[in-house]
């Protein structure tokens, strides 16, 4: 595929350079500990599969993904790389997992069991990093599990190769206490001879806001794909990596008291220029309703209307000579990543998240560019 081909509808353009540069600032925050790339939810929308052989390129070779088929889709690409899965695995994908040399979360009694009878059927152990719930209350053992996590870790088919938690971020007095508990409950694990060569806390929010709870890894998504913490000490560290543009299909005038697309709710207040743009909330455009913007030529276009599946428009009426084919910035450029997710009521991870199978992703590393479109990649058309 051409860059004039991949530019026809809607893509992504994806910065490598700006990503590897968000792992060697994350990496130098860091300090002694670990950084676990997480590559979860197709490394939020980027693409799983480029930015890992990014990254590992780079000198990663530590991946989190969340479920078994994004940690099969990793070790068939780079086998050999570490890999954790974060939630949940059913007892057979586990078994296969487990011969690729996956590592898992241990949250439960019931899902311990399970991976016993996956390392059983495996014929070799299961690595496992023991979650505790200090105070998300999503996953976990919590202190009064601790006599369950210690017969599930010493009955010899999981091995244990970390321990961890994940903080509430409610405050940093709340924070501390997650601590405390994560820290007290090793304590007790290590007292009876259960070692835990890793020790891990923090996120990405956590990476620049507690560098006493560093530990020996911390897991980082967000940072790496441009997300900056609020309230981050270290502003300018993080840098965009994605821009997400479409083109104009159609240009129309459409009279005042006229009501645009599927909206009941708003009539044209004037004489307006429409825009049709060939992107939709499948693509992963926030499902505005006239609010938010795009940009063309260089200027903003309020969203006129409700945004379609596959479509949208924009007013463009003071916006001189706007035509089919002109390029338009969704997010990134002059829209920044928080201005979009909050006109979407979205967290910004999930801004990110959301970009769709269809949106082409074109990839920039070094001057060179790599194309990837799902549909021609399934037809052997690259």
């Amino acid at each position: 595929m051409e860059i004039s081909e991949a530019k026809q509808r809607c893509w992504a353009e994806i910065d490598l350079d700006a990503l590897c540069g968000n792992y060697r600032t994350a990496r130098a925050l860091a300090g002694r500990a670990a950084v676990i790339c997480v590559l979860k939810g197709n490394a939020y929308g980027l693409g799983a599969l480029p930015v890992a052989r990014a990254l590992s390129a780079e000198g990663a070779g530590f991946f989190a993904v969340a479920d078994g088929d994004e940690a099969e889709e990793l070790l068939k690409a780079l086998p050999g790389a570490r890999v954790l899965v974060l939630g949940a695995v059913g007892e057979i994908q586990a078994a296969r997992l487990i011969r690729l040399g996956a590592g898992f979360t241990l949250f439960s009694p019931e899902q311990g069991a399970a991976l016993r009878a996956a390392a059983a059927a495996a014929g070799m152990p299961a690595r496992v990093h023991l979650k505790l719930d200090t105070g998300l209350h999503r996953l976990g053992f919590e202190e009064s599990g601790m006599e369950e996590a210690f017969r599930l870790l010493t009955e010899g088919s999981l091995l244990p190769e970390g321990i961890f938690t994940h903080l509430a971020l409610h405050d940093p007095g709340s924070d501390g206490e997650q601590i405390g508990r994560l820290l007290g409950m090793r304590r007790a694990l290590e007292e009876r001879g259960v070692r835990f060569p890793i020790c891990h806390a923090l996120d990405s929010i956590g990476l620049t806001r507690y560098p006493d709870w560093r530990f020996d890894a911390v897991r980082t998504g967000a940072w790496l794909y441009g997300v900056e913490p609020a309230r981050n000490p270290h502003r300018g560290l993080c840098r965009p990596t994605v821009v997400f543009r479409t083109r104009v299909t159609q240009v129309r005038s459409v009279a005042a008291g006229e009501r645009v697309g599927y909206d009941d709710e708003h009539r044209l207040a004037r004489d307006t220029v429409l825009a049709t743009l060939s992107c939709g909330y499948l693509d992963g455009v926030p499902r505005w309703n006239n609010e938010g913007f795009v940009e063309i030529r260089g200027r903003r276009a309020p969203v006129a209307g409700l945004v379609c599946m596959d479509q949208m428009m924009a007013d463009v009426t003071d916006i001189p000579g706007v035509r089919p084919g002109d390029e338009v910035t969704l997010l990134g450029g002059g829209i920044s990543v928080e201005e979009y997710a909050a006109w979407g009521r979205l967290n910004r991870n999930e801004a990110l998240g959301r970009l769709g199978r269809r949106v082409t992703r074109i990839y920039a590393r070094g001057g060179r560019t790599e194309i990837v479109n799902e549909y021609q990649e399934e037809n052997g058309d690259r």
